[in-house]
């Protein structure tokens, strides 16, 4: 199949179909004798599972980790499992350090509800920012 007809049936570009294949996660096609890319089928396949990848928060290079894995008939689950693991463990710090963020700024919002701006003169920039005891 052409490229046009890949994009619709997998719900793409054809724009990002080549990008997959310059950055290696879709194989380069044969090209017709008129010079045209001719997909096999599965191409939509593949498409859907790169989508699906990404949706999971997979980046370009472990998505081709996982394919060149699969390609080379090997089963890719022990390899996604510890990407996925790998991306929860980030998340939750990622989640502890915005739960720290907002416990921060609930603080600071609590300061600067009891600060009264003709007040704020002197050396400090923001006193509201900068805390002194």
């Amino acid at each position: 199949m052409r490229i046009g007809e890949l994009a619709t049936a997998s719900g793409t570009t054809t724009k990002t179909i080549r990008f997959y294949e310059q950055a290696g996660l879709l194989p380069e096609p044969p090209r017709t004798t008129g010079g045209y890319r001719d997909y096999a089928p599965d191409a939509v396949r593949r498409l859907g599972f790169i989508r699906d990848a990404r949706g999971a928060g997979l980046s370009l290079a472990e998505i081709r980790s996982v394919l060149r894995l699969r390609d080379g008939g090997q089963a890719p689950c022990g390899h996604v499992t510890e990407l996925i693991n790998e991306h929860l463990a980030e998340m939750d710090r990622r989640l502890a350090e915005l739960l720290a963020t907002r416990t921060a700024l609930t603080a600071l919002a609590r300061r600067a509800a009891g600060t009264d701006p003709d007040t704020c003169t002197g050396d400090d920039i923001c006193r509201i920012l900068t805390h002194r005891p």
